[in-house]
């Protein structure tokens, strides 16, 4: 998978950003609507790039309905204990639900699991399976895996391959789910096959981690941190906000920029903060009722030629059900960081506490959002951000002053 299980946490983070609990301050804010356009970074080469100017062709779009294969794979050396249709409910509906909250209907993956195994030519611990894979053993179980399904399946009705191991099998490593890219497409039923999902999970498998690896499949990046010697937090870029960090995440839904990259939030819900002023923000994860407005989800402040702030709120409905905190959220994105490397990182209002140790990824960040109430100053002067209030319907009332 692409990052291990939650630990316990032995320190907190320290920060030296500050936030302060103050009385709201009366002043005037513009009321100039702007658009959008100013904040969206360019795209760059780094690997799933966060600028949004333009969509990398590379990749699906997943702004209409997507159809998915799921083929399941046996091996010589291992009786399977399961049925494809026992693995394949493992991750749908559940993953259809995921990405159908997160787009607000927008999006639909569409899965057409294989009812019946597809046996592998060489015994599963042929392959050498494991997290970081030898590039000849990974390239040998792509070629077999396509090549001992191509029978069965027509992959040029598909636009997203889930090839599912058998979980039992000896020579399978859960740490091993992944997508893969191909620098060469593979080419069967008179298509390009660019990249792959390998799923290698246990039964039953880690919650969220199909619809991390299917982020991955629409360009969006690793959000976590690899400690460099395989030890200490993974989660200290974003904590438990947004799937793309942690598949174990409290509020896995996806951050407004990742939707405003998807095309699940277009330029009427962003609003890129050039000046001063007060505005509503609709809760992110939120569904609103057929024919009713989206609001304005996102607001974003330019910080830079390649950087920006992105402002959200994040309240306990839809995917993020169970939160640990709600309020605003403020998370800074960078667009030549690759993936993995920080792209994102979760700005911490509160870095004198944590919350929710006995569930949180990282205790630390888990308390992130602002409360009414409370006004936080972005790094680098270019803003006061202050929740005034939460209406009635669950928005929040946010006050930006900028060039502060």
């Amino acid at each position: 998978m692409e990052r291990p299980t939650p630990r316990a946490l032995a320190a907190g983070l320290i920060s030296l950003l500050a936030v302060a609990a103050t009385s709201l301050v009366a002043g005037p804010a513009s009321a100039a609507t702007g658009t959008a356009e100013p904040c969206a970074l360019p795209r760059t080469d780094a690997h799933h790039s966060l600028g949004l100017d333009d969509w990398n062709g590379a990749y699906p779009r997943p702004d209409r309905a997507l159809d998915a294969v799921m083929v399941f794979l046996s091996f010589p050396d291992s009786r399977p204990l399961t049925t494809p249709a026992e693995l394949a409910a493992d991750y749908f509906p559940a993953t259809t639900r995921f990405f159908q909250r997160a787009s607000y209907g927008k999006f639909t993956l569409r899965p057409h699991p294989e009812r019946r195994w597809i046996r592998m030519p060489r015994p599963s611990s042929a392959y050498g399976i494991q997290r970081d894979w030898a590039d000849d053993r990974r390239s040998a179980y792509l070629r077999d895996a396509i090549d001992a399904a191509n029978p069965r399946v027509d992959f040029s009705r598909y636009d997203i391959v889930y090839l599912v191991a058998d979980p039992d099998a000896p020579g399978v490593d859960s740490d091993a789910t992944k997508v893969v890219n191909f620098d060469r497409p593979l080419r069967a039923d008179g298509t390009d096959i660019r990249r792959v999902v390998t799923v290698f999970e246990h039964h039953p498998p880690d919650h969220n981690v199909l619809a991390h690896e299917t982020g991955h499949v629409f360009d969006l990046p690793d959000l976590y941190h690899r400690p460099s010697d395989g030890k200490g937090d993974w989660d200290t870029y974003v904590g438990d906000w947004d799937v793309m960090g942690s598949q174990f995440g409290l509020a896995p839904d996806l951050f407004g920029w990742h939707k405003w990259k998807l095309g699940w939030l277009d330029d009427r819900q962003v609003v890129c903060v050039q000046s001063s002023r007060v505005l509503t923000l609709e809760p992110m994860s939120s569904v609103p009722v057929r024919g009713a407005s989206m609001g304005t989800r996102l607001a974003v402040i330019r910080t830079g030629e390649g950087t920006a702030v992105g402002i959200e709120a994040r309240s306990a409905t839809g995917n993020d059900g169970t939160t640990c905190s709600e309020g605003v959220l403020l998370y800074r994105i960078r667009n030549e960081t690759p993936s993995g490397g920080g792209p994102v990182d979760v700005l911490d209002t509160h870095p004198g506490t944590d919350a929710c140790w006995d569930r949180s990824v990282y205790p630390p960040l888990a308390d992130a959002p602002l409360r009414v109430g409370e006004t936080y100053s972005v790094p680098g002067g270019h803003a006061t951000v202050e929740v005034a209030d939460r209406t009635p319907s669950g928005a929040w009332t946010v006050r930006i002053t900028t060039g502060t």
